[in-house]
C-alpha cells in the first residue's frame, strides 16, 4: 500500500488528507476558533456529582463542563472489594487531574478520564498505572510480542515511573528507538508534574500536539512515501519534528510552493464536497444512501442502474461486494461513529453473505478507529460499531438548515396556506380589528390568490372582515405575518 500525507495550512485552518493508492481515505481539519481537546490534560474541579447516573461534571475551564463516568476513574475499589460508586470516589469542589478522550459533540461536553495516557511515536505512557506493560493488539506475531515485552521491561527497569504500551508502529523497532521515545516521555511527565505544583484550578496543564504533528507522529512509517506541505513555516517545523522523531524514515518531505493549490492537485476538495452528500454513487451504477440521527447511522444499498447479467442473486452479490469496500472507505472519510446499520441487498446464498462480511472487515482493518462488525441480523441487516473521538466531517462542515431545522423536509405551500387561514380565524376571534393584512413571501401570496381566492372570499363573508395580501420579497418561502388593522 502506497500512502501520501497532504497538509494544507493557512491563518484560519489546517487540513490534512491521507491518500492511499491514489484514493482519499481520511481527512482531518483543525480551525483556529475550534480545535480538538482530545489528549489535553487539565487540573479540574468537580462541579457536580450525579449519583443517579454514576457520573460527575468537572469544570476544566472550557465553555462546557466535562463529563466523567465512574468507570473513567477506576475499575474497582480495592479496599472494599466492590465496585465503587461515584459518590465514594469524588465530591463537589475536589481537584482532579483529568484528560480529554472525546471532544464535545453538539450539546454534549467533553468526555474525560483520570487514567492519563500520553503517546509518543512508538510508546504510550500511563503515568498513573506503573505496572502496565502491554503490546498493541494489532501486533499479532507471538515472537515479536515477546521481544517487545522484554524491551518494555528493560526500559522500566531503569526507572519504574509509569506504565508503557507498545504502539503498532513499535513492531520490529530497535531498543534504541524505543529508548529515545521513553526518554522523551520521561522528560515530558517531569514538566507536567512541575506545572501541576503551581497551577490554578481550572487550568490547562498539557496540550496535545497540533493536528499536523499528531498525524505525522501517528501515521509516518514505511508505507508513507511522501508528505507534502504548502505552508513554509509549518514545513520547517515538521522537518525538524521528523528529524527528531523519525530519523530513519526514508520517504520524501516536500514543500509544495506551486501556484496551483495542493488540495486541487489531488482533487481533495471535490472529494470532500462529495463526502457530505447523502447519496454515494458506485461504479457499477448502484448507490449508497447515508442517513444519520443522534442515535445511529443507517446505510441503504441500492442496485440503481445496475441490472447484472446472470441472476438477481448475482446482481445483489456483486453490488454488495462493491458497497462493502466503499462503505469501509466512507466510514473513515466521513468519520462516522457510534451504531451503524447497513441494509445490503438481500442475498440467499450463505457463502455470498460471508464474502460480503469479510470484504467489509478487510476494508475496516485499515481503519485506525476501533470497529466491531456484529454480522447479519435476522432481518438481514448488518450491525457494526465504530469508535469516534472527534466530530464527523458532516458536523464540521455543515449545520442544520434554518428552514427545515435538520429534518431534510419542509412543509408544502398548501400546508402553510391552511395554517395561515386558521391563524386568521383565531386572531379575529381574539382581537378586535376592522381589516386584516397578511404579509407573506411572493410565492405564498401568489399561491393563495391564484388557488384559494374562493376560500378567501368565504372567510371574508364569514368573519365580516376584509383580508388583504401584500407580497414581501425579503420573506422566505413559507414566512408570513398576520397584521390586524
Amino acid at each position: 500500500m502506497c500512502r501520501e500525507i497532504l497538509i494544507s495550512s493557512n491563518d484560519f485552518e489546517t487540513r490534512v488528507a491521507l491518500v492511499e493508492d491514489g484514493q482519499l481515505c481520511e481527512v482531518w481539519m483543525e480551525r483556529a476558533r475550534k480545535y480538538s481537546l482530545v489528549g489535553n490534560i487539565y487540573l479540574g474541579r468537580v462541579a457536580k456529582v450525579l449519583p443517579g447516573l454514576q457520573a460527575a461534571f468537572v469544570d476544566i475551564g472550557e465553555q462546557q463542563a466535562a463529563f466523567m463516568h465512574v468507570s473513567d476513574l477506576s475499575d474497582e475499589d480495592q479496599a472494599t472489594g466492590h465496585s465503587a460508586t461515584i459518590s465514594e470516589r469524588v465530591h463537589e469542589g475536589e481537584k482532579l487531574i483529568v484528560q480529554v478522550y472525546k471532544d464535545p459533540i453538539g450539546t454534549k461536553g467533553a468526555r474525560i478520564t483520570t487514567a492519563l495516557s500520553i503517546p509518543s511515536r512508538y510508546l504510550v505512557m500511563m503515568p498513573h498505572a506503573p505496572d502496565i506493560e502491554a503490546i498493541s493488539a494489532r501486533i499479532t506475531d507471538d515472537e515479536e510480542r515477546r521481544r517487545l515485552q522484554s524491551l518494555l521491561a528493560k526500559l522500566n527497569a531503569q526507572q519504574n515511573a509509569f506504565g508503557l504500551i507498545a504502539r503498532t508502529h513499535a513492531e520490529h523497532v530497535s531498543y534504541t528507538a524505543l529508548y529515545h521515545d521513553w526518554r522523551f516521555l520521561n522528560r515530558l511527565w517531569s514538566k507536567i508534574k512541575e506545572r501541576l505544583k503551581s497551577a490554578k484550578t481550572p487550568s490547562l496543564i498539557y496540550s496535545e500536539f497540533s493536528l499536523a504533528k499528531r498525524v505525522v507522529r501517528d501515521l509516518i512509517n514505511d508505507d508513507v512515501v511522501k508528505i507534502s506541505i504548502d505552508h513554509p513555516h509549518l514545513f520547517a517545523s515538521l522537518k525538524a519534528f521528523i528529524t527528531d522523531f523519525a530519523t530513519e524514515w526514508g520517504g520524501q518531505l516536500q514543500h509544495h510552493n506551486s501556484s496551483r493549490p495542493l488540495f486541487d492537485l489531488y482533487h481533495i476538495d471535490d472529494e470532500i464536497d462529495r463526502s457530505v452528500n447523502r447519496t454515494v454513487p458506485l461504479k457499477s451504477g448502484g448507490n449508497l444512501v447515508f442517513d444519520s440521527s443522534e442515535a445511529m447511522t443507517t446505510i441503504d444499498v441500492n442496485t440503481g442502474q445496475y441490472v447484472g447479467y446472470k441472476s438477481l442473486e448475482d446482481t445483489a452479490f456483486k453490488t454488495n461486494l462493491e458497497s462493502a469496500q466503499m462503505i469501509a472507505r466512507q466510514l473513515r472519510l466521513r468519520n462516522i461513529g457510534g451504531i451503524i446499520i447497513i441494509d445490503f441487498i438481500d442475498m440467499f446464498d450463505e457463502s455470498h453473505r460471508e464474502q460480503v462480511l469479510q470484504t467489509l472487515r478487510d476494508g475496516l482493518d485499515k481503519d485506525r478507529a476501533k470497529t466491531h462488525v456484529l454480522g447479519f441480523t435476522q432481518l438481514g441487516l448488518v450491525e457494526l460499531t465504530r469508535k469516534r473521538t472527534t466530530e464527523s466531517l458532516l458536523d464540521i462542515l455543515c449545520e442544520p438548515c434554518d428552514k427545515c431545522h435538520g429534518s431534510g423536509r419542509i412543509e408544502t405551500i398548501e400546508t402553510v396556506s391552511f395554517k395561515l387561514f386558521r391563524e386568521i380565524s383565531r386572531s379575529v376571534k381574539q382581537f378586535k380589528a376592522n381589516k386584516i393584512m397578511v404579509i407573506g413571501s411572493s410565492r405564498l401570496v401568489q399561491y393563495i390568490t391564484e388557488e384559494h381566492s374562493t376560500t378567501i372570499a368565504e372567510m371574508e363573508e364569514s368573519l365580516g372582515k376584509r383580508i388583504a395580501f401584500q407580497a414581501e420579497d425579503s420573506y422566505q418561502r413559507t414566512q408570513h405575518d398576520v397584521v390586524l388593522l
